[in-house]
């Protein structure tokens, strides 16, 4: 027995270390990986980015040639930090903690340690590389910008995080990868693929040639163009008028669902993040939490959309059968209801019928439709659930799926979200609790995009496509199919018209009748939204936001706008006059109403003295519901 169990021992030991043999030897790379990082060299050969291209073909991004000062950790002898320091221009405490953070990524692989260098800075350190052992010069590219607008829509390129290196094989330590905008989302289309040779050392770390003569070494393949569908000349037009201001405008082409111009203001020149600047001027920007140059305001700030949502209740109440065109209400300078309740509106004529009751944006018109929409069903819960599903067709209420950044989805309420906030079956609530979503106010928040696209649906008299930015991908059309099937609105086609020639009308005898381009049929909506911040713990009404959508031309669109303009008092007053000379700039490549021009960009009319009041004290313009601010 116990010879046995000796033989039993033995074998047990025998397996055990055969099977460490061949784990090490064929299964655990982990030492093979060691003993050719100690003999042989990896040198990546980056490849061109794509190019970014405007509709129209004009080059928007290219590359300039960057030079990186690599280290291998492994390798270095002792060196003149002093001299180094001075060449690249680097503080001596920072150059050794480039060098630690080198060490603890890899001693045998390349680090980045000084990025970018200029070329002349680059021409200086080739000369003395023989000092630094240990130490190359690896070359690559950077963006080379054509155009000083688009940042929010272009994005930058900056170095990989060690996150993104964990997670994607492709990245080494120093690799650079699209941030924000196109150049994000785009990533793997614009990044090419890396090419890499094998460079054999002998025992002495010395180059002896490429390893095994190269059959492992491949060339870089180069990124691939694209296109994008902004118009280069009407976006750099959208900042050049949202100077000294704060917000966004969007432009649709209707038929296409194209982006043709993404504005977020404030902004910056995209140049700013490129190069060795790029971390001071990215830093600066990113503390500034006051205008917040970086917050891209076109998809990610969320507003109320004010009056240009009274179209959608029109659409709704018309859908619904609860209005038709001829019905009439009244207005008394506002619309009373519950308890001494009202919602105020301006002066106009009276009683109104659908056009002109859109034309003139009157807000007892629209209170008044929307309880009949509420209304309609045996509790107000079936009402406000009937009225969602019809809002959320148009893209509302959720995240679009657009190309670029997902955004924010906005707010549509629902019968859910009321029963919460007035805490049903204990309370009850009705459609007056709910009213001033008639008008585009309470619980109703969107994003410029999102009322772009609302307004771009109601200019294809119920669908759309989804926007997107990409028009091109090395000049093949796009074949997403997100961005080329068509989604259809709750609303039947002929119910848009009347709320069309309402939007009409706006600019014939209407709210906007002052803002007419010469040769061009506009349909638009005033609009003004309530302003409201928190100001050390404290809420605060600010100046109103200035908004407009439009579309033209009327019976064939070629452009639908949205302007989101921060305290702007009312929406003829910036967003108006903005969205007006867009229109304009794209469809004539030209600007005849100079005075529209000259109002905006009149340095009195800047609204930075607005945006300072939060923190000098002084009063702001409240809308008390009977000035134009309600239009």
């Amino acid at each position: 027995m116990r010879r046995i169990l000796l033989y039993i021992i033995i074998l047990t030991t025998g397996f055990i270390f055969l099977g460490r043999l061949f784990y090490l030897q064929i299964v655990d790379d982990s030492f093979a990986v060691r003993s050719n990082d100690n003999a042989v060299k990896v040198i990546y050969d980056y490849p061109q980015r794509g190019y970014i291209y405007d509709r129209d073909g004009e080059l928007m991004v290219s590359n300039q040639p960057s030079y990186d000062v690599m280290v291998i950790p492994r390798n270095l002898k002792p060196f003149d930090t002093t001299e180094l320091c001075e060449i690249v221009s680097i503080e001596r405490k920072e150059l050794e903690r480039r060098l630690d953070k080198a060490k603890i990524y890899s001693p045998f692989l390349p680090s980045v340690i000084v990025p970018q260098l200029t070329k002349s800075e680059y021409a200086f350190l080739q000369e003395k590389m023989r000092n630094y052992e240990g130490f190359y010069i690896q070359k690559r590219s950077l963006r080379d910008y054509h155009v000083d607008h688009s940042a929010n829509v272009l994005g930058f390129i900056a170095e990989v995080s060690p996150a993104t290196i964990k997670n994607n094989p492709y990245y080494t330590s120093g690799d650079l990868i699209g941030r924000k905008g196109v150049e994000s989302v785009y990533e793997d289309t614009l990044r090419g693929i890396k090419g890499v040779k094998y460079i054999q050392k002998d025992k002495l770390n010395r180059d002896i040639g490429p390893y095994k003569d190269g059959i492992y070494d491949t060339l870089p393949e180069r990124g691939k163009d694209i296109t994008i569908s902004v118009d280069s000349d009407l976006q750099a037009y959208g900042e050049y008028l949202m100077t000294n201001k704060r917000g966004g405008i969007i432009a649709i082409e209707p038929s296409s669902g194209e982006i043709l111009s993404m504005v977020t203001a404030p902004t910056y020149d995209p140049a700013d993040l490129v190069g060795r600047k790029r971390s001071p001027n990215f830093s600066k920007m990113w503390l500034d939490s006051t205008a917040r140059p970086l917050y891209d305001r076109s998809i990610l700030a969320q507003y109320p959309p004010g009056s240009p949502f009274k179209t959608m209740n029109a659409l709704i109440a018309l859908q619904e059968g609860v209005v038709d065109t001829d019905d009439t209400f009244s207005c008394h300078n506002g619309y009373s209801y519950g308890r001494g309740r009202k919602m105020g509106c301006h002066s106009h004529a009276s009683p109104l019928a659908m056009t002109q009751g859109i034309a003139q944006s009157c807000n007892s018109y629209f209170a008044q439709v929307y309880r009949k929409i509420i209304e309609k069903y045996p509790t107000p819960q079936e009402g406000m659930d009937a009225w969602n599903k019809h809002v959320s067709s148009f893209g509302l209420g959720d995240y679009l799926g657009n190309d670029l950044s997902t955004g924010r989805p906005g707010k549509i309420p629902t019968a859910e979200y009321y029963n919460k906030i007035y805490d049903y079956p204990t309370y009850r609530w009705y459609a007056t609790a709910t009213l001033s979503n008639a008008i585009g106010q309470g619980e109703v928040l969107l994003t410029p995009i999102q009322l772009a696209n609302m307004t771009a649906t109601i200019a294809n008299r119920g669908w759309y496509y989804t926007p997107h930015m990409i028009k091109e991908i090395d000049g093949k059309p796009i074949k997403d199919k997100r961005f080329i099937k068509k989604h259809h609105t709750t609303i039947d086609p002929e119910n848009f018209e009347p709320v069309v020639e309402g939007m009409h009308q706006v600019y014939k005898n209407g709210t906007a009748s002052s803002l007419q381009i010469e040769g061009i049929e506009i349909a638009g909506k005033t609009g003004t939204a309530e302003n409201f911040v928190r100001v050390n713990g404290k809420r605060m009404q600010l100046t109103d936001h200035s908004i407009f959508v439009a579309f033209a031309p009327v019976d064939n669109p070629k452009i639908a706008i949205a302007v989101f303009v921060e305290n702007g008092y009312w929406g003829g007053r910036y967003g108006g006059k903005i969205a007006s000379l867009m229109i304009e700039k794209y469809l004539k490549g030209k600007i005849t109403r100079t005075d529209l021009e000259d109002f905006i960009m009149d340095p009195k009319n800047s609204l930075e003295d607005e945006y300072e009041k939060p923190y000098s004290g002084e009063p702001f313009l409240i809308n008390d519901g009977k000035k134009n601010g309600w239009l």
